[in-house]
């Protein structure tokens, strides 16, 4: 069973920068397709960004294209999403999800969730 477990998380201002990380155990983590993924009060869980676990390929909301950016180092089971220029809608929890796809695959819809880390932007 693969776990995930979210970290990064904080306190910041509208305009700054926050990297969030999930590290996975429990499985083979180069083989997965992730994604991060975020809910805020009041709201419905939304898609965030995903990345391929093979070529890289990677897929962003609409949201945050220009100003989010994933990675992934399968070298030590982590996922990473960059986050510049933040905006006081994006507070929210954030979550990591993972799922098993073809290695040139992103997706929106995922098997395997973290617990989330908040992430709190004051404007």
């Amino acid at each position: 069973q693969l776990q995930l477990v979210e970290s990064g998380g904080g306190l910041v201002q509208a305009g700054d920068s926050l990297r969030l990380s999930c590290t996975a155990s429990g499985g083979t983590f180069s083989r997965y397709t992730m994604g991060w993924f975020r809910q805020a009060p009041g709201k419905e869980r939304e898609f965030v960004a995903a990345i391929s676990w093979s070529n890289g390929n990677t897929d962003y909301a609409d949201s945050v294209k220009g100003r989010f950016t994933i990675s992934r180092d399968n070298a030590k089971n982590t996922v990473y999403l960059q986050m510049n220029s933040l905006k006081f809608e994006d507070t929210a929890v954030y979550y990591c999800a993972a799922d098993y796809r073809g290695p040139d695959a992103t997706s929106r819809e995922y098997t395997y969730w973290g617990q989330g880390t908040q992430v709190t932007v004051s404007s």
